[in-house]
């Protein structure tokens, strides 16, 4: 289940990363946003994002040149 779709495909570093942060910070905790981007950097900067601020990379995968990712809000 996602709660939100964020679309960032055409945009490069650091604005799909921003724009996720801003999504994130309107959600409840629990609640799960699908990010969808063009951005190859996209692969390291999510993944680490979640790490540092305790969220929940609950997917990520790839299909031709577009990336997509479930992130859940940390309760913290």
């Amino acid at each position: 289940m996602t709660d939100y779709d964020l679309d960032t495909t055409g945009l490069r570093c650091p604005e799909p990363v921003m724009m996720l942060h801003r999504q994130i910070r309107s959600m409840k905790a629990g609640e799960v946003v699908r990010v969808l981007a063009t951005d190859p950097a996209t692969q390291r900067d999510i993944p680490q994002f979640c790490e540092f601020l305790s969220h929940d990379l609950l997917e990520q995968g790839e299909q031709d040149d577009q990336y997509w990712y479930r992130v859940r809000k940390s309760g913290r």
